[in-house]
């Protein structure tokens, strides 16, 4: 193959990937190069390519006022933490039961298997009455002691969502395909089943933990309806609510923009440390077989 052809074949191949990249990355663009604009000038653009540029008036003045209209900072906070508890502990938790459900023979493994993948198919929809009922009776101990409810609180946000079925079929997918040899060696060794999962199922499993983070951290992040159901305080809510505050009067655009800017960042600096660790877990993965 000359060197013309093998040119040709390349764009040939990553042309059409670069255009789809465009097409998604467009809308960030649009919504950061806004962020900076007047409202006119904001509108005005939208009928030409300047909507994509940072032509005319620049400032930092749409940011400024996102910031004294809304706690941008405590909302940020209030979703990174339950969103980072949240994705820990399910992690955690689903990799057991994945574990327990593909490696561990016991008596009804394969029912208890089929109801957690049955919760898939119930829409949250259904379940939200029943939950709020059953948080707004539940005992909790905190700094002024005994408590009956969970409301205004980050533990409402949190433990509802756990344990879910779709992280648990993720892993039990995943650790299916695992040489049962691993398994046996360790075995044979007198490895507890603990020390099985923490030293050699665990360390294999980064691409599915790196999937299922994002997966869970992006549900969480993105949460609206649970959190404007019981958190009614705004010490406690997540960016997604502050939105609403957008929306009550006839707010600027610019200010929109803004506080959608600033709450991607997270997004953004999780996506780049999440695929250093994939990276990462693919090589350790290829050396150690």
């Amino acid at each position: 193959m000359t060197r013309n052809e093998h040119v040709l074949l390349t764009t040939a191949r990553y042309l059409p990937l670069v255009v789809l990249a465009l097409i998604f990355i467009f809308p960030i663009v649009f919504m950061v190069m806004s962020s900076f604009k007047p409202d006119m000038q904001l509108l005005n653009d939208t009928t030409s390519l300047a909507a994509f540029l940072p032509v005319g008036d620049i400032s930092l003045d749409n940011y400024a006022a996102a910031f004294r209209r809304v706690p941008v900072g405590l909302f940020i906070f209030n979703s990174v933490l339950v969103t980072a508890i949240t994705m820990l502990a399910s992690l955690a938790l689903c990799s057991l039961a994945g574990f327990a459900l593909v490696f561990i023979n016991w008596r009804g493994r394969d029912i208890v298997l089929a109801a957690i993948l049955a919760t898939m198919i119930i829409p949250f929809e259904a379940i939200a009455i029943p939950m709020l009922l059953l948080v707004s009776k539940l005992p909790w101990i905190g700094a002024e002691g005994l408590a009956f409810g969970w409301f205004n609180s980050y533990q409402v946000q949190i433990v509802p969502f756990i344990a879910d079925g779709l992280t648990v079929f993720l892993f039990v997918q995943y650790f299916r395909d695992l040489p049962g040899e691993l398994i046996e060696a360790a075995r044979v060794e007198s490895a507890s089943w603990w020390q099985v999962y923490r030293r050699v199922v665990m360390p294999l499993a980064g691409p599915v933990t790196a999937t299922a983070a994002i997966l869970k951290f992006l549900a969480m992040y993105n949460q609206y309806m649970w959190p404007l159901m019981v958190v009614q305080d705004e010490g406690y809510r997540p960016v997604m609510i502050g939105l609403q505050y957008f929306f009550q009067l006839s707010v600027p655009w610019g200010e929109v923009m803004a506080y959608l800017s600033i709450i991607t960042v997270p997004v953004l600096v999780f996506y780049v440390f999440l695929q250093r660790a994939f990276i990462a877990s693919i090589a350790a993965t290829g050396i150690k077989g």
